[in-house]
């Protein structure tokens, strides 16, 4: 039995729907799984004491993709920490963003690829870790040492010292200090009588009152005694 031209020809070309089908089928397949959010991973790592972002795509299909990261506080963008471009491979292609960040900070990551990818998140969004990067350094305690201090004196209670002098010092100071011997004649024992005394200028005047009354006493008695006299000659 002969197959006749026409169905052949008929059998080809369902051989050839069927083909391009099952291309175009597994074209669609391997671009969906290629471009997948879920290929991407977004990590909070350290460099030395310095903080960083890691993004990692895994997409074989070497689509560029765009990649943002945001710092979230309280459910929204508080900032914009940056944006890179990045072509994905099947090792997987890194891209770092540097920022300090905050133990428990965190991160939304946007990812961007035309066709693919509209404006999708990693999820769910980054956490930091609980330990931050540069570590606290603690101060360390000051040893004792052996020697105590000096007492420092009381400003309020004076130095005896000062106040009150010494047995010695009251002496030398009551003791005249003797000079060398003079040739001058010494002082009079009368100029230094009337020095003690307080002889002055009034001392003239007083003796000569005094005289003047001795004279008028005198006068007095002998002009009495004349009376007295003539009394009993008569």
């Amino acid at each position: 039995m002969s197959i006749s031209r026409r169905n052949a020809r008929r059998s080809v070309r369902i051989l050839g729907l069927a083909s391009a089908s099952a291309a175009l089928v597994l074209g669609v397949s391997g671009q969906a799984l290629a471009c997948n959010i879920s290929e991407f991973k977004a990590e909070a790592t350290c460099k030395g004491e310095k903080g960083q972002i890691t993004v990692t795509d895994r997409d074989f299909s070497g689509q560029k993709a765009t990649v943002s990261v945001f710092l979230e506080n309280h459910g929204a963008d508080e900032k914009k920490i940056g944006e890179q471009v990045v072509t994905g491979t099947k090792e997987g292609a890194t891209i770092v963003f540097d920022e300090d960040w905050a133990p428990g900070a965190i991160y939304r990551i946007n990812v961007n690829v035309p066709r693919f990818i509209d404006n999708k998140n990693i999820e769910p969004n980054l956490t930091a870790p609980a330990t931050a990067c540069k570590k606290e350094e603690s101060p360390s305690p000051t040893p004792p040492t052996s020697e105590s201090p000096a007492p420092t004196p009381s400003a309020s209670t004076p130095a005896e010292d000062s106040a009150t002098p010494s047995a010695s010092e009251s002496s030398s100071a009551a003791a005249p200090v003797s000079e060398a011997p003079s040739n001058a004649p010494s002082a009079a024992i009368g100029d230094s009588n009337l020095a003690e005394t307080g002889a002055n200028s009034n001392t003239g005047l007083i003796a000569g009152v005094a005289g003047a009354l001795v004279v008028v006493g005198g006068g007095a008695v002998y002009f009495g005694m004349r009376r007295r006299g003539a009394k009993s000659g008569s």
